[in-house]
């Protein structure tokens, strides 16, 4: 089945969970597409398994607190974000639940993390206005970067290069082999006035970016000028919540959430709306991913909805 217009109005909520009391405040599926890991405001780490619709496993942070959760390349681990006491990262073993290793650094709350798609590497970002390198094997920084402003970061979908989105107006393209030399790409926008950049991603096929933020505006650009392509709006999101936008694997469909509890679909080429869904959602959508693999999506408030094609109304 292909993704289109009328695939994309005929989703519906298969399956809703209630195993968080507070916000979850990040998603991840895995690269295969067969789980979905989440963390929340309540310091839970749940694992999904998104071929039998169930909620395999719940692992708690009381003490660090979690956030930015992400599946490593191997499907019984993650990277996370704290929330509590310090400012490290935590690389955790989901068979046991135990750490294999922490990642100390930044002084700061981490704002960003993202994952390589194709190796141990992965980038964080933080208030203390840096950006830092790291390799899953070691606890040291491989490398770092001051950017003298708010950050957001991510690795293009061949893990060759990262856009780095500083203070809500300029996008920095670097390449991983020789960041240190600086960006060999910088593209400045207009500054976002209402609100900031909470998030960045490049689209599946590479050619645009997307920046999300905690305001009700979305913005995509062209990964290679820079140029502004498409301005998404018409959610709601009246609490400065760090809303998530993403792609559709094909990127041509882009989702968000709103503070009324539903998800948005835009087109990604026209910019126009395809639909909004209604979902059984009480609060804020914070979270909102396509999965990889199967024609299935997430989205979070503080519960899970798991999302399917209708195939009855088609």
């Amino acid at each position: 089945m292909k993704l289109v217009d009328h695939v994309v109005r005929s989703f519906r909520v298969a399956k809703l969970f209630r195993d968080n009391t507070e916000r979850i405040n990040n998603i991840d599926f895995s690269p295969s597409g067969d789980l979905l890991l989440t963390s929340s405001d309540d310091d839970q780490i749940v694992i999904y398994d998104c071929e039998k619709g169930t909620s395999k496993r719940t692992l708690n942070s009381k003490k660090y607190g979690v956030d930015l959760i992400h599946f490593t390349h191997a499907k019984n681990s993650a990277i996370y974000s704290s929330t509590k006491i310090d400012d490290t990262i935590r690389y955790l073993s989901l068979h046991d639940n135990k750490y294999i290793r922490y990642f100390p650094g930044h002084t700061k709350k981490v704002i960003t993390l993202s994952m390589s798609p194709i190796d141990d590497t992965f980038i964080s970002g933080s208030l203390d206005k840096s950006l830092r390198l790291w390799d899953l094997r070691s606890p040291n920084c491989q490398g770092m970067m001051h950017v003298g402003g708010r950050p957001v970061a991510a690795f293009d979908p061949e893990g060759l290069i990262f856009a780095a989105g500083i203070n809500s107006e300029m996008i920095k393209l670097y390449d991983l082999r020789s960041f240190d030399k600086g960006p060999f790409s910088t593209f400045q926008l207009s500054m976002e006035k209402e609100c900031d950049w909470t998030g960045i991603k490049f689209s599946p096929d590479g050619k645009t970016i997307l920046t999300s933020t905690n305001g009700s505006v979305i913005r995509l650009v062209d990964a290679f000028q820079g140029t502004p392509l498409k301005t998404f709006a018409g959610h709601l999101n009246n609490k400065g919540i760090p809303l998530e936008a993403s792609f559709s694997p094909d990127s041509q469909f882009i989702f968000s959430g709103s503070t009324d509890g539903r998800v948005h679909v835009w087109n990604a080429e026209t910019g126009y709306k395809v639909c909004v869904l209604n979902a059984d959602h009480t609060g804020p959508v914070q979270c909102v991913q396509f999965n990889p693999k199967y024609m299935m999506l997430a989205s979070g408030c503080t519960n899970m909805a798991f999302w399917l094609p209708a195939l009855d109304d088609m």
